[in-house]
């Protein structure tokens, strides 16, 4: 794109436009906040360690199935399902009521959606985890 093209901008002698500057500075923390804490080895150590949560979860969960064959599963976006319809309303006062929201999957694909973005803490998959084991034993 033109944007990215140097030449036009030492032409122009000056920016083509401006550039994104919240976002380029938003990526400068996020960048920097890595670094900090031990750099690309330690975040993706974490986001293995948060998807190993979730999948284990996920694949020994009677009531709940993944929607992507397993050599092909993302570390960043789970999809999954629930087996029995009838109970997503159940599960989903159950996420509400632990505070839990934004996990409801692309309204034409149904299902759910856990999003695992570098800056979610561990913490969070794990409070995930044990509201789908708690229902689980409740509904199982």
């Amino acid at each position: 794109p033109t944007m990215m093209d140097y030449r036009v901008h030492m032409k122009k002698d000056s920016m083509f436009n401006t550039p994104p500057v919240f976002s380029v500075y938003v990526s400068m923390l996020t960048m920097q906040w890595i670094k900090d804490n031990g750099g690309i080895e330690w975040i993706e150590a974490l986001n293995n360690l948060k998807a190993q949560f979730f999948y284990d979860e996920l694949d020994s969960n009677p009531l709940f199935e993944g929607t992507v064959d397993k050599a092909s599963r993302s570390y960043m976006n789970a999809t999954f399902i629930l087996k029995n319809k009838a109970i997503e309303k159940d599960f989903e006062s159950m996420l509400k009521q632990e505070g839990i929201s934004g996990l409801k999957g692309h309204r034409s694909v149904g299902g759910y959606r856990c999003s695992m973005y570098n800056a979610l803490p561990l913490e969070s998959i794990k409070v995930l985890t044990n509201v789908m084991r708690e229902f689980a034993h409740k509904f199982a």
